[in-house]
C-alpha cells in the first residue's frame, strides 16, 4: 500500500527587488522582457524644468519595484543580473515576501496627480516672472485648477488677492 503525501499546493508571492538609482524604470522593462510579472508604482508629478511647469512620472518608491515569483517554478537566476536591478531584498538569505493584499491595494490607486500645490506651498514666498507683476514678491495662496494660482500681492500697502498663471512663479531664492 502507497501513501501519499498531502500535495502543497505553492503560489507565487510578491517580492521587493532594489533597483540601482535612477534605474528602476529600465529595470521594470528589462524584467518585463524577460516575461516576469512586475508592478512599478508610479505617480504623476508637476515640476518645474527650465522654467516650465511640466508633469513627469516618478516612481511612488524610488529604487523599489515588485515582482511576482513561484519558489518553486520561476527562474530566479537571470533577475541579479538584469540591468537595473542591484538585488533581491532578503532577511538572510531569504527573499521578503509582500503581502498580496498591500500590492492589490497600490494596484488599485489610480496614478496619483498631484497637481500645483507639490511644487508651491500656501504661504511661501515667490517671484511673479511675468506680465505687469514682473519681478515682483508674492505669497502663494492657493492653486486653482492646474494652470492658475492665486497669489497674495501687496499693493498701495494692503495685500490684494491676484489670479496669475503657474508659469509665471517661481519661488523666491533667499
Amino acid at each position: 500500500m502507497e501513501v501519499n503525501e498531502p500535495y502543497e499546493e505553492v503560489t507565487p508571492c510578491w517580492y521587493v527587488i532594489q533597483c540601482k538609482g535612477g534605474e528602476s524604470f529600465r529595470a521594470a522593462e528589462h524584467l518585463t522582457n524577460q516575461g516576469y510579472d512586475v508592478f512599478h508604482p508610479v505617480l504623476n508629478a508637476k515640476r518645474k524644468r527650465q522654467g516650465k511647469l511640466t508633469t513627469v512620472t516618478e516612481p511612488l518608491f524610488p529604487y523599489y519595484l515588485f515582482i511576482r515569483l513561484d519558489q518553486t517554478v520561476s527562474n530566479w537566476r537571470p533577475i541579479r543580473s538584469t540591468r537595473g536591478v542591484l538585488r533581491l531584498l532578503t532577511f538572510g538569505n531569504t527573499p521578503v515576501a509582500v503581502p498580496d493584499a498591500l500590492v492589490e491595494t497600490l494596484r488599485a490607486q489610480p496614478h496619483h496627480q498631484e497637481g500645483i500645490h507639490s511644487y508651491f506651498c500656501a504661504g511661501e514666498k515667490v517671484t511673479i516672472t511675468d506680465g505687469p507683476f514682473k519681478d515682483l514678491e508674492a505669497v502663494f495662496k492657493r492653486c486653482k485648477g492646474e494652470e492658475r494660482a492665486i497669489v497674495l500681492l501687496n499693493v498701495l500697502q494692503r495685500p490684494q488677492s491676484i489670479e496669475l498663471s503657474v508659469d509665471s512663479l517661481k519661488k523666491r531664492e533667499g
